[in-house]
């Protein structure tokens, strides 16, 4: 295995000339796009319109002096040069206010503070236990991802000086999953240059390329698909999502049939995109499937995409945003078919797809097709963990702690990334879960200090959601929740260049904001949606547009999950539930 066991003295992986390998990661939640990197290190980093940031995250050795003046110059310090935090403090990966807030704090006590005169002794046994825990605790990751890296990382910058496991189904390396759509798919980078951060610094013991088949909650042992099992004191589950494959095993099967998710995904498509077939067609118009459809179109591929919304993006924008996403894939040559679905995909006799059958009749000849139908929470190996979980995730509180099945919190047991839901008081305590970037870093980072920290000193989860997406040269940021919305309006811009926010409400009040190209605003708005401003916005805009009149949202694609519960016993300390789970 490339990466050291806790305890190994090797060092990282030196370059032929004896320097260290550079890695870099750009938070893009916080970039707004002024370019500068761009400038100082155009070989690393390129625009594309007008704030579409993308990098190479391994630039080689002649590049690490541009790159670190590059990082220096960056008026948001967007730029992480072989670390993930976000800030020279304790903080990580927040974005705009959040990160000011972090920032402006000062350094936090101590975790275990000494017992002062007259403490209760329960209180100083406590403190005493938790420090050590801190001392010679086991902590078990599973996942060992962008959640399960910035949680060891943070772990580690808390103090906590015991063993350390992370476990993940992958045999690579922890990588960062957005350029795999981007820079991987139109060639700039292969995709073993998409690595994190960080890795080589984390004293941890690293199962790669083993998944996770059950957990053994009451003996405190996760069993693993090789026959063995770990031993943890407290667990985080960052086991986050993978691709939604086709529905029909034979037709997957067929040569030409891909999806996207792991760097293997993005290697397989990219041989295939290089290659040059006649025409691909992308099942799906959501973010992914509209980055795939723009990598090819970049390439000068013909690219149908089949949508069973009524636009792009409309699942996550709403009907008006999603319209304008469809006019930039038509101006850009994209063959769109919205409110269809693709019934069958059809092979020759060599197993090779030919072509797709749509709801509408319509046939499409296409060499390569890219299922992009969302993702799947991987929960199946917690099945019998006597947890709350399902297709909606691990349910857990806003301090990241998981429920059981009773909807009662664990003390031991914690959820971070793609797979955690967990209620967001900015959006009337509703459970969300989050597929984002910026998400899976800040509420890593909340499980790690919680999970070391005695409950008095527990952080809640409360960063305003954040994402972005680029695509035919347009950089899309969102701020907030845009599907928790009624209303939506135009407050900045135009929709013709496209450079627009256009400001989401409900119920009167402001809860998401999106721009194209205009994110440099999207501050501004995160502290209105933060402070429950009125909507529609009533402050006078730069770029304030002619016509402010709010329209439906219409949000086309809500999740919706049902949950089957049985009750047994009688009196209340008999009473428990029983998660039934199908298929």
């Amino acid at each position: 295995m490339e990466i050291p066991e806790r305890g190994e003295k090797r060092e990282p992986p030196q370059r032929q000339n004896g320097g260290w390998p550079m890695r870099l990661v750009v938070d893009l939640t916080r970039c707004q796009g002024f370019g500068q990197c761009a400038f100082l290190a155009p070989d690393v980093f390129r625009m594309r319109g007008g704030e579409a940031l993308r990098d190479n995250p391994e630039p080689d050795d002649a590049q690490q002096e541009r790159v670190l003046r590059a990082a220096a110059a960056c008026p948001v310090q967007a730029i992480r040069v072989d670390r993930i935090d976000a800030s020279d403090t304790a903080t990580g990966m927040v974005a705009g206010a959040a990160a000011a807030a972090a920032r402006s704090k000062p350094t936090p006590p101590p975790a275990v503070p000494p017992q002062r005169a007259g403490e209760p002794a329960a209180d100083s046994w406590r403190a005493s236990a938790v420090e050590a825990f801190r001392r010679g605790g086991r902590i078990v990751i599973v996942g060992a991802s962008l959640a399960g890296l910035a949680a060891a990382a943070y772990l580690r910058r808390e103090g906590f000086a015991g063993s350390l496991t992370l476990i993940g189904d992958e045999p690579y390396r922890p990588y960062d999953r957005p350029p795999l759509s981007k820079q991987v798919l139109d060639g700039w980078i292969p995709a073993d240059h998409a690595g994190l951060p960080l890795i080589d610094q984390i004293d941890a013991q690293w199962r790669l390329g083993v998944p996770a088949t059950g957990l053994d909650s009451i003996g405190k042992r996760v069993l693993l698909a090789d026959g063995s099992t770990v031993e943890f004191d407290r667990l985080l589950i960052a086991t986050g999502t993978r691709a939604r494959p086709w529905h029909n095993e034979a037709e997957a099967a067929l040569d030409g049939v891909f999806t996207l998710r792991t760097r293997q995904d993005a290697v397989a498509l990219r041989q295939r995109l290089a290659s040059r077939p006649g025409r691909v067609l992308v099942i799906g118009g959501g973010f992914t499937g509209s980055e795939i459809a723009s990598a090819c179109r970049d390439q000068d591929l013909a690219v149908t995409v089949a949508e069973r919304g009524s636009a792009p993006l409309v699942g996550a924008l709403g009907a008006a945003v999603g319209g304008v996403a469809a006019g930039m894939q038509r101006e850009h040559g994209v063959d769109l078919h919205c409110d269809v679905t693709v019934t069958s995909l059809e092979g020759d006799g060599n197993g090779r797809l030919r072509q797709a059958q749509l709801s509408d009749g319509t046939t499409v000849d296409a060499d390569v097709a890219v299922v992009a139908l969302g993702a799947i929470r991987n929960t199946e190996w917690l099945h019998d963990s006597g947890l709350a979980v399902g297709i909606w995730g691990v349910a857990c509180d806003a301090g990241c702690r998981a429920f059981d099945v009773n909807a009662v919190t664990t003390e031991d047991i914690f959820v971070a990334g793609d797979v955690a839901r967990f209620p967001h008081p900015l959006y009337e305590y509703q459970f969300l879960a989050l597929e984002h970037w910026g998400n899976a870093v800040t509420q890593a980072e909340v499980a790690a200090h919680n999970m070391v920290t005695p409950p008095g000193d527990h952080w809640p989860h409360l960063a305003t959601p954040v994402f972005w997406s680029q695509q035919f040269g347009v950089n899309i940021k969102s701020v907030g929740v845009p599907t928790f919305a009624d209303q939506v309006v135009l407050a900045q811009g135009s929709v013709s260049e496209p450079r627009f926010v256009a400001a989401y409400g409900y119920r009167g009040r402001l809860t998401a904001a999106v721009s194209f190209d205009h994110g440099i605003w999207l501050d501004f708005y995160q502290k209105m949606i933060e402070a429950a401003e009125p909507f529609p916005p009533a402050f006078p805009a730069v770029d304030e547009p002619s016509y402010r009149q709010p329209l439906p949202a219409q949000i086309d694609q809500k999740e919706s999950f049902h949950a089957t519960v049985t009750v047994t016993g009688h009196d209340p300390s008999e009473r428990r539930a029983e998660l039934i789970h199908i298929g």
